[in-house]
């Protein structure tokens, strides 16, 4: 870091490195059916180029190559797109999956009817380079679609909690910010016309809250990161105040977790 600026190869070693941490693809189960109700928002066509920013294991994806759609589905972590790409086999679904950055799209500019992300982009640590680069590689008249975790929902404050105890490097904006209508509106600009809605996700364990937790330290690589972080009194405080957090949110009982994570819904469409 240099007068206050984050050393951003550093800053993207560590991330890359986090998510593949862990096993994503327990995690990404949790949103399998809400990843399948966005893609089927998004009115897809046979023959429609969809890229998707930041695919994970493929749950955006997949449902997108079953619309007929042509897609292209882009991740940093290797071992997250050939979960995706293993897949996309099972189901003989036509996807290309690359290696690659959301601030730095490697395609031509105007190359896609619909770009996409959910939960993913929104992690990138330059916003505003982000939404440079979907707008970028969308068509005129294209489609934007992001789902972003917001900062007041139950996944917004795991991840303030996390960044008490592992405070982020200086000068990246929190992940959440991607779920606030306002900055949204101002990291897109005038060139393009939002329309957001808030909505809540299902998430349901068959255990308690400090199962939980103790579920996303070993399979959520970034929480799995922040953990290893700390030393034995930083862990056991941090795991004490997150279980507190999801049993304040839990509908469930002390054997059962039920909760509604929230995130903003983003359709920008380029004018």
């Amino acid at each position: 870091m240099t007068n206050g600026t984050p050393d951003l190869a550093e800053v993207k070693r560590g991330m890359k490195s986090a998510w593949m941490a862990g096993d994503f693809g327990r995690i990404a189960i949790l949103t399998l059916a809400e990843g399948a109700e966005f893609v089927g928002r998004l009115g897809l066509k046979p023959g429609m180029r969809v890229l998707d920013v930041a695919c994970g294991t493929g749950n955006q994806s997949l449902p997108a190559a079953r619309t007929g759609a042509e897609v292209t589905g882009l991740d940093l972590a290797p071992n997250l797109l050939e979960q995706a790409r293993k897949r996309a086999q099972e189901e003989n679904l036509k996807i290309r999956f690359i290696e690659g950055d959301a601030e730095e799209l490697p395609f031509e500019n105007a190359e896609f009817d619909v770009v996409m992300s959910m939960f993913g982009a929104m992690f990138a640590p330059r916003p505003e380079r982000v939404a440079a680069e979907l707008m970028r590689v969308c068509r005129p008249g294209g489609l934007i679609a992001m789902a972003n975790w917001t900062p007041e929902g139950l996944t917004g404050e795991m991840f303030k909690i996390t960044s008490r105890y592992v405070p982020p490097a200086p000068g990246v904006p929190p992940p959440v910010m991607w779920g606030d209508e306002k900055t949204v509106r101002e990291r897109f600009g005038p060139k393009v016309r939002i329309e957001t809605a808030k909505r809540r996700a299902d998430f349901e364990f068959p255990f308690g809250p400090a199962e939980v937790v103790q579920f996303f330290r070993t399979y959520f690589g970034p929480t799995q990161t922040a953990f290893a972080r700390l030393d034995a009194a930083g862990q056991k405080a941090l795991a004490e105040e997150l279980t507190r957090h999801w049993a304040s949110h839990n509908e469930g009982d002390a054997n059962h977790t039920v909760v509604h994570p929230e995130y903003l819904e983003v359709r920008a469409r380029l004018v």
